[in-house]
């Protein structure tokens, strides 16, 4: 075996030994274009994940494969980043790491190294989710009482968090933080109880005040929150802990409480409304009707446990300046890694961005082995993306791919532009600020599928797995 160069040799040694090494170019994309092709690929059945494959290259050729076409002269929404929600139970679990443990794990989330998924994008709950240990919120009482006044409020419950957020943010300054409340505290429901009920009408000016407090504390701590919306899943009273807020209500407090009291305390903090599943995309269209609460309201924000993603496209052509947003997605303890990672790849990432959103998040960052902590009346079957087992050892699960494909090519900032998709093949493309090309298929055929990328003129023959997601970077 002959060798060239530095780098030939080193190549050749490492596919020897079955490594894949990343290109030593330090050429820019233009002059890249035409030249090596990055290729990363998850596989179904678990055999190959999130690695680096040989790369690929731009070559003038003669086929009948499919054409995917990626045209950078359409362009479309800016994308704010890609995650997950950062549980009180994540923080729990992930604290029970060792110290050098816990350090790495972060950085491999967070940061921007070659061994890192670079997540650029959290939601939190404002109090407990039902992923946390207990139910709690910022202004708890005894029984009978109340606290108009705000006065004991205290962020004190979630100060394990707000610790691991200022280390996170000391990883990733630029993360951005979306909130939403699971629960207002039940002292201001008509039940009285954690689950369900609804917002007491003459405590809507307080519940606006608690937000108010909230991003304040928050912003005192160092951490800046982007967005809230009013309730997670507000259609959804079952969860433990919840609040029904129907669309009539919730547009009712944003225009005259929340949106207000925001203007008058000078916080930016965006509001978006809904934050629940696809079937009800008239939820949000509902609100935004109203011009009074439209001149407050960023957007609005999805999930899909019920519907069709294209529910974000119905929102956007009916308001098509106001942005959308993907909050929340579960992978069960029931569910196989084949079915997740392409079912949620085609419909969260691919779906969620080529219907206007600006962010996609999977569900929890990480559990236990026994899919806790969670409240009594919460999830138990939801999977985070880390399964932290003891003080030495986690796994990296499915929902961890799933939006590695995503997070560690597309940084906050990029642009999604035009690509085609065929009957097996989904895809979406998007444009960095550094000016390279992403294109992120998804094939769920159970057969490997040969298409074309064609860019600019320029054409690449490609085989992917059959049940596979692939980025490719060039």
């Amino acid at each position: 075996m002959k060798f060239h160069n530095l780098y030939s040799f080193f190549k050749g040694i490492a596919l020897l030994s079955g490594v894949v090494l990343f290109p030593l170019s330090c050429t820019s994309v233009t002059e890249n274009r035409g030249k090596d092709v990055q290729y990363w690929l998850t596989k179904g059945d678990e055999s190959i994940k999130l690695q680096l494959q040989h790369p690929i290259r731009f070559v003038n050729t003669s086929n009948n494969f499919q054409n995917i076409e990626i045209d950078d002269s359409q362009k479309f929404q800016y994308v704010d980043g890609f995650g997950y929600t950062l549980t009180g139970g994540s923080v729990e679990v992930i604290n029970r790491l060792s110290a050098p443990k816990r350090k790495a794990l972060l950085n491999e989330l967070f940061g921007s190294g070659k061994n890192s998924i670079s997540i650029s994008y959290l939601r939190l709950s404002i109090g407990a989710s039902d992923l946390d240990g207990e139910v709690f919120s910022y202004d708890d009482l005894p029984e009978g009482q109340t606290d108009a006044s705000l006065s004991k409020f205290s962020l004190e419950k979630d100060k394990a968090l707000i610790g691991m957020l200022k280390e996170i943010l000391a990883i990733n300054p630029n993360i951005r933080i979306i909130a939403a409340p699971w629960s207002a505290p039940v002292w201001m429901k008509d039940n009285g109880k954690s689950k369900g009920g609804s917002l007491k009408p003459e405590f809507y000016e307080t519940y606006a005040d608690y937000f108010v407090k909230y991003i304040q504390g928050m912003k005192k701590e160092g951490i800046v929150i982007d967005a809230v919306t009013p309730q997670n899943e507000p259609l959804h009273p079952g969860n433990n802990p919840s609040l029904y807020m129907p669309s009539e209500k919730q547009g009712d407090f944003i225009k005259n409480h929340l949106g207000p009291a925001f203007k008058a305390n000078n916080i930016k903090t965006k509001i978006v409304v809904y934050d629940h599943n696809c079937n009800k995309p008239e939820y949000a269209i509902n609100i935004l009707k109203d011009p009074e609460a439209r001149q407050y309201i960023d957007g609005s924000a999805f999930h899909l446990y019920e519907g069709d993603i294209s529910a974000l496209s119905t929102v956007h052509n009916a308001f098509p300046e106001k942005n959308l947003y993907f909050t929340e997605q579960w992978t069960g303890s029931k569910g196989t890694f084949n079915e997740d990672l392409n079912w949620h790849t085609k419909n969260v990432i691919i779906g969620s961005m080529r219907n206007w959103s600006k962010n996609a998040l999977e569900w929890n960052l990480a559990n236990d082995s026994k899919y806790g902590p969670h409240t009594d009346g919460g999830c138990t079957e939801c999977k985070g993306a880390i399964t932290v087992s003891d003080s030495e050892n986690f796994t990296r699960n499915v929902s961890y791919y799933i939006i590695a494909h995503a997070s560690k090519f597309v940084p906050a900032g990029s642009q999604r532009i035009a690509s085609t998709q065929t009957e097996h093949l989904s895809t979406v493309a998007f444009m960095t600020q550094f000016g390279k090309i992403v294109l992120i298929v998804q094939n769920d055929n159970k057969a490997d599928e040969n298409f074309n990328i064609k860019f600019a003129g320029k054409t690449i023959a490609v085989t992917i797995s059959g049940q596979s997601a692939a980025t490719y970077i060039f």
